[in-house]
Parts: structure tokens; sequence; C-alpha cells
């Protein structure tokens, strides 16, 4: 009996405690905390009416408390509607049948401005990152400028064959990235930089990717069939590289060098495209050197994605060279620089040629190891894209060699001239 009177009398001062707090300002600080803002913010009107009901309510439950004080505070009360509204509308995704189509994301200011549909398209070409473009374009103009030195040919015709490798390496860039993303969506699924990618993220099947890539290399052909047949013949050798290069990965720590052999097959095909046959004493080292200089850059590109490579199971350069990646690309890069120096000797290359691509090449590539950070993605990332700058500085120096000519053979014609006359 006892027992239950002080049970009763604790509990009535429980009740009493619980209504002078509710009562209190202590109550209304944190409930005007708890809705965003501090009972300091609340209009005049607001903390009249809510002293009033407190005054009035002193025999009513706790929930009645909750009532008026929310009546009160509209934007608590929008603010609870507005957050239950995303649950709700995510159990309705949930409960409906059809399946979730991908939002397409965004791809860029570049991209973005081109027609929606397009967009995945466009994206899966790389078209707004041209420095794969470049990458393949470079030795194609390498193997045009030493044939055109070599052949004496006109500047006009030589631009016109620089124009029409220009288009074909746009065109099968794109192709390639299509078949390296319809070869690699699992991977790609695992890399996060490579997530958004529109095989892997589900915008493009891969029945849609292969009809893609067939109007992609119809336009290659369409642009390969303005060459000689020899050429034409021989360009056909590089689509087995092509197709067989994204599954090296899985394979073998040297898909970088693989890579290379087809990334480089436009330096023999820019002097068959010229000469109409080959002379492997020029092109074998010129193509070499190609294949070795990619072995750098691609190398620095691979440090980008190595920790998510390791749990795909890619297999890189990157990962096979290591902590020693500074070292032995410093020896590649002194076999670019051989090879091409090579080229030129066995080219009849003069003073010009050496002193560019010698020079300013070499600094380069000394520039590039001596900056990059392999543990620095955004590092690599930058110095990989500085290649094209490389690539130019190979290609000023032929064409500095090619203008030196022209000009000193313009002056012995002259000079003929002269002589013929007196």
């Amino acid at each position: 009996m006892l027992s239950r009177t002080l049970g009763r009398s604790v509990n009535a001062r429980s009740s009493l405690s619980a209504i002078q707090y509710l009562r209190g300002p202590l109550f209304s600080q944190r409930l005007a905390h708890a809705a965003g803002a501090t009972s300091s913010s609340f209009s005049p009107r607001a903390q009249s009416l809510h002293t009033q009901r407190l005054q009035a309510s002193s025999g009513t439950s706790l929930c009645h408390y909750a009532k008026p004080r929310l009546s009160v505070i509209p934007a608590l009360s929008a603010q609870y509607s507005s957050s239950t509204q995303p649950a709700k509308n995510a159990e309705a995704s949930l409960s409906s049948s059809e399946p979730a189509v991908p939002a397409v994301p965004s791809y860029g200011p570049f991209i973005d401005r081109f027609p929606k549909s397009t967009r995945p398209y466009l994206f899966l070409t790389r078209i707004d990152k041209p420095i794969g473009t470049w990458l393949l374009y470079w030795p194609c103009a390498w193997g045009i400028g030493m044939a055109a030195y070599t052949t004496g040919m006109p500047p006009t015709e030589m631009a016109y064959m620089l124009a029409l490798f220009g288009t074909g390496a746009v065109v099968m860039r794109g192709a390639g990235c299509t078949i390296n993303d319809m070869w690699d969506v699992k991977f790609d699924k695992m890399v996060e930089r490579t997530r958004i990618r529109p095989i892997a993220s589900g915008l493009i099947s891969r029945p849609k990717a292969f009809v893609f890539l067939g109007a992609q290399l119809s336009v290659a052909l369409g642009v390969l069939v303005q060459l000689n047949p020899y050429t034409i013949a021989f360009t056909l050798g590089s689509m087995p590289l092509v197709i067989i290069y994204p599954f090296m990965k899985r394979i073998t720590y040297w898909p970088q060098f693989v890579l290379g052999l087809a990334f480089n097959w436009g330096a023999l095909v820019g002097w068959t495209a010229i000469t109409g046959g080959m002379n492997w004493a020029v092109t074998l080292p010129l193509y070499a050197a190609g294949v070795s200089w990619t072995l750098v850059y691609d190398t620095i590109y691979g440090h980008q994605d190595k920790r998510d490579d390791v749990v795909a199971g890619v297999k890189s350069t990157s990962l096979l060279f290591g902590d020693s990646t500074r070292l032995i690309l410093t020896g590649f890069s002194a076999t670019t620089m051989s090879l091409i120096s090579l080229a030129g000797y066995m080219n009849g290359q003069g003073l010009p040629f050496y002193l560019t691509a010698l020079g300013a090449g070499s600094a380069h590539l000394i520039w590039q190891l001596k900056t990059v950070d392999i543990n620095n993605p955004a590092k690599c990332w930058k110095i990989f894209k500085s290649n094209t700058w490389f690539g130019a500085i190979i290609f000023s120096a032929i064409a500095a060699d090619i203008a030196y000519n022209q000009l000193t053979d313009k002056e012995d014609d002259s000079q003929k001239t002269g002589e013929t006359i007196a």
C-alpha cells in the first residue's frame, strides 16, 4: 500500500515537472532549434500566441503541446512535409515494376551543348578529350613529313595529306574507344573514373554500340579509299592490334606495348601514302620510337587508376614498374630520342631537324619525368596531356628541315639562273 502511494506521488511529481518544463523557456528554445531557428527568430505575434496557449493548457497531454507549437512554426511543418516527400517518391519507384532508365548525366560544357540523344555517343568517342586523337595523329604526321622531305613533295599536297590523316585519326580514335569500352564494360564498372562511360552505365547497350562502331568504320573506310592500294592494304593490317589491345590488359602487364604497336602504325602508313612503298631503314626506327614513346606517356596515364586496377584485376606497366617508374621511363625516353635520331639520319635529315628534335624534344621528356608525381592522379593527367606538345615538336623539327631545304633550293636556283644570264 505504501509503495503504491509513493509510486503515485513520484508519477505526479514527474508529470508536474514535465508540465513545468514544457511551459518553461528551455523547451521552447530546444524545439525552435530543432526547426532550424531560435526562439528569437519568431515574430512577436507568434511568441504571444504561443504564450497564451501554454497558459491555457495546464491540464492537457504531452501530444497537445506539439501541435500548437507546430501550428505557429509553418516553416517546421513545411520542412517535415518536404522531407517525407522523397521517401514517398522512393517507395513509389520501388513498387513500380518497370526497369529504371539511366538518366543522361552532364558530360561537360562541350558535349552538353549537343542534343541529349547524341551525348552518350559523343562521350563514347572521347570527342571532348582530343589528346588521344593527337597521340594517334602525330606518328602519321611524322611519316608524312619524312616522306615529303625525301621526295620533295610540294607543301600544298603535303597539307592535303595531313588533313586527310587528321580526319582519319579523329574517326579511328573514336572507333578504338568504342571497341575498348565494349571489351572493358565489366572493368569500367569497377573503376571510379570510368563508371560514367555510356556502355558501363547502361546508356548504350552493346548491340547499339556495335551498330555505332559499324558507322564509325564506314566513315574511316571513306577516308582510306582516298589512298593508294598499297597503303589501303597495309592499313588494314593494324585492325587486329586495335581489336586485341583491350584484351591484353587481362593477360599481360605490357598492354601499353600493344597499344604502342597500334597507335604508331600511322608512322608506317604515312610514309607509304606519300611514296607508294616502304623504306624500312627509315620507317622501322621511326615506328619503334613511337612505340617507346607510348610506353612513356601511357604508363604515366595508367598511374591514375592503379588502385582501382588492382581491385579489378587489370594489368599495366604502371603496376609493373611501381616505384621504379621514373627510372624505367628515363630509359624509354632515351630510347625514343635515339630512334628518332636514327630515323632522321637514315632519311638524310639536316641540321634544323636535329637541333629541334634533340634539343626541344629531349628537354620536354626530361621535364615530364622531373615533374610527374605518380601518386597524384591530377598531375599524371596533366603530364600525359602534355605529350601532344612532344609530338608537335618532332613534327616541327621535320617541317623546319623541309622549309630550310626549300629556302636553300630557291637560293641555288637563283644563283644558277644568274650564272646562266651572265
